[in-house]
């Protein structure tokens, strides 16, 4: 013997009680065939259509079903319900519990909604009848939510009053909507007959289907930027990795590197670059040297005097490192800048000899910070030397090597403001890094090119 739970024993008793309505409001019933078959098909198809936004729920079903019980009365509104429900567990194939209250809302919201409409009465050609469709659309609406809701009470233990404030209130802009349409569609059918009514109804059913298409769009756009993020934070993270790993391996390589980021971005400022701009600077500065992942120890911490075999290698390192980090959505403009911070204003440098303004103003201001650092801070190549030494070697090699204006720009900054980096500092290491923020602002593509001077 079966035993019938709460949640069924409830809409059970609704659609029984439905059913004895539905048969007592007959003589009330219209049964218009076309439009009934009109509605029918406007009833599939908005369940069909149907669109989620959140909370919203945006459907022509209940529309088709509102109309049904206010132009033809309780029994045809009841028959278009029916049909819809049960194409919509055919589809959905929802638990047993919700086909049970999908019916019972099907032969009870069509009959409160009709009885309302014919107990007030009024002509359907009268603008007094609008007032009376839009009260009969949202008590039959009140009492849809009141049983669906109480089904997720049974089911799922879902409180009703969360239910009324997150699910009902939020829909009631909506619904009222809806209402006011269907006042104007029996209007207007009043008024035009059936050629009116046709082309309404068709009106709401390629709005809803292009609303559909609009919010899905956004939908899917919405989940790729979502699936770009996640693609650029594991991007980003294997770059912030490699650097990590550098400095596991080289740790003076690695902190010249944020040393180079941190005094590129002061010249970038001072030269008057945007936000956006210096930051742009401070990342290709942080990552300029990656590409020494392809030299070999004997380079990387070697003391002695680069063999020419060993420099040709070190020369390789700006095109491995843009090549790099191009691989890396949005960090075109970044590798760009990469590739040419070892180019020369006389044209001598490399790795494709350009020169001048041809070399973008943004790899010059690496080079300026890159030079003063190499000078300043012990690594691989020299023993460091005094800021004062730095600053006339730098004065010495402007406009061969480096851009004078830059020079003088950076020289300007550390009289000013005694900008340093201190190397042996883990945190100022980390703080330069700032791998969250990057994620955030590189994750999508740049369309200006960085490389413009």
């Amino acid at each position: 013997m079966r035993v019938f739970r709460a949640s069924e024993l409830v809409p059970l008793a609704v659609i029984a009680t439905g059913a004895v309505a539905t048969v007592l409001t007959a003589g009330e019933n219209t049964w218009n065939v076309p439009i009934l078959i009109l509605l029918v098909a406007l009833a599939l198809a908005g369940d069909y259509l149907e669109v989620e936004a959140r909370t919203l729920t945006i459907s022509g079903a209940f529309l088709a079903i509102g109309l049904a019980m206010v132009m033809l009365g309780p029994g045809p509104a009841v028959a278009v319900a029916l049909l819809q429900s049960v194409a919509d567990a055919i589809r959905r194939r929802p638990p047993r519990p919700y086909v049970l209250t999908n019916l019972a809302c099907s032969l009870s919201f069509p009959v409160i909604g009709g009885v309302i409409v014919y107990a007030i009465g009024s002509a359907q050609t009268s603008l007094n009848f609008a007032p009376i469709v839009i009260l009969a659309f949202l008590a039959a609406n009140l009492w849809n939510f009141v049983l669906v809701a109480l089904a997720h009470k049974l089911v799922e233990g879902f409180p009703l009053f969360r239910a009324t404030r997150d699910l009902y209130i939020p829909l009631i802009p909506s619904q009222l909507v809806v209402a006011v349409l269907a006042a104007f569609i029996v209007y207007a059918h009043a008024h035009g007959g059936g050629v009116a009514l046709v082309l309404l109804i068709g009106v709401v059913v390629l709005y809803q289907y292009l609303l559909r298409e609009l919010l899905l769009s956004k939908e899917r756009a919405t989940q790729l930027g979502a699936r770009t993020t996640q693609l650029a934070s594991l991007q980003v993270g294997v770059l912030t990795a490699m650097l990590q790993t550098l400095s596991l391996r080289d740790k003076m390589t690695a902190r010249h590197c944020a040393a180079v980021a941190r005094y590129a971005k002061e010249i970038a400022k001072e030269y008057g670059m945007d936000d956006e701009e210096q930051d742009l600077v401070h990342t290709a500065g942080l990552l300029h040297d990656i590409g020494k992942f392809i030299f070999p120890d004997s380079i990387l911490m070697g003391g002695n005097k680069l063999t020419d075999e060993e420099y040709e290698i070190v020369k390789k390192h700006p095109a491995q490192g843009a090549k790099v980090v191009r691989g890396v959505d949005g960090y075109g403009p970044v590798a760009d800048i990469i590739l040419a911070h070892h180019e020369r204003i006389d044209g001598r440098g490399y790795p494709n000899g350009i020169a001048g303004d041809d070399i973008p103003i943004q790899s010059r201001m690496i080079s300026v910070a890159d030079t003063y650092d190499v000078m300043t801070a012990r690594d691989s190549y020299r023993e460091p030397v005094s800021p004062a030494e730095a600053v006339a070697e730098l004065r010495r090699v402007s406009g061969a090597q480096l851009d004078g204006h830059l020079v003088e720009l950076f020289i300007k900054i550390l009289e000013r403001k005694g900008v340093n980096f201190h190397h042996g500092d883990d945190a100022d290491f980390d703080r330069e890094l700032d791998l969250e923020r990057r994620i955030r602002k590189y994750a999508e593509p740049r369309e200006t090119p960085a490389a413009a001077a």
